[in-house]
């Protein structure tokens, strides 16, 4: 199981190159492949975050790109940027039709703006400390992959992040089973691969890029740089 886990890593690393997650603003690296925003990666640089408002951009990130695509959360992000409002006492202090509009271009803008005044009055709280993972899941509309998305990329803690795409395409390589619950899942990663942060940075969002790429709902098998350890019986 480790090797396969690794080998899956390496093949996917060797496929697509490093990835530079996550995308920043204030970041002018160039973006490594066709999906995703325009600019803003960083790849082989973990040093992000490099302060707090960069931090809190990157949890801002992590609430609105639920249910959506980056493109779309990157739009919102700089509607905020020109508002001054990539910061928890701006956030606070916006009123909440304004804060709407902003993020209208991420969708759900009704429940998000709720949830980002909610999440910057939790950061605000935390005077620069790193929250743990069981006070992140207490906050309304923050559940086990935003957290661990937060805590990943913007504090460098090792929480493996488990998304759609990771269930569908270790399904396919016969890993994991349909019904695997998000810990499962995350144990699995857990327990066989070194608790590296930038391993599980790096793994992430190789994994989207490559159920974006191949492992679609359709997958493109023939050209799979994993099909030698799949188990998925393409038709």
């Amino acid at each position: 199981m480790k090797n396969r886990i690794l080998q899956t890593y390496k093949n996917l690393y060797a496929e697509y190159s490093p990835q530079g997650w996550w995308p920043l603003l204030s970041c002018k690296g160039v973006n490594p492949t066709k999906t995703g925003s325009i600019n803003g990666y960083h790849p082989n640089n973990y040093s992000y975050p490099h302060n707090d408002d960069e931090r809190l951009e990157i949890c801002i990130g992590a609430i609105l790109t639920q249910n959506t695509s980056w493109p779309n959360v990157e739009k919102a992000l700089l509607n905020l940027q020109k508002l001054k409002a990539i910061n928890q006492k701006k956030i606070l202090k916006l009123k909440i039709e304004k804060l709407k509009e902003a993020i209208r271009p991420a969708g759900y803008f009704n429940q998000k703006a709720k949830k980002l005044k909610i999440f910057a009055e939790f950061y605000n709280e935390l005077k620069g400390r790193t929250p743990l993972r069981d006070e992140l899941l207490t906050i309304w509309g923050v559940g086990p992959e935003t957290a661990d998305s937060i805590l990943l990329y913007a504090y460098n803690e090792p929480f493996f992040v488990i998304d759609a795409y990771t269930k569908r395409i270790f399904t396919r390589l016969g890993l994991t089973g349909i019904n695997s619950s998000y810990a499962e899942l995350q144990n699995l990663f857990h327990k066989n691969l070194k608790r590296d942060t930038k391993i599980f940075n790096e793994y992430h969002a190789l994994i989207v890029e490559h159920a974006k790429n191949k492992c679609q709902n359709k997958p493109f098998c023939k050209s799979c740089c994993l099909k030698k350890i799949c188990a998925f019986d393409c038709v």
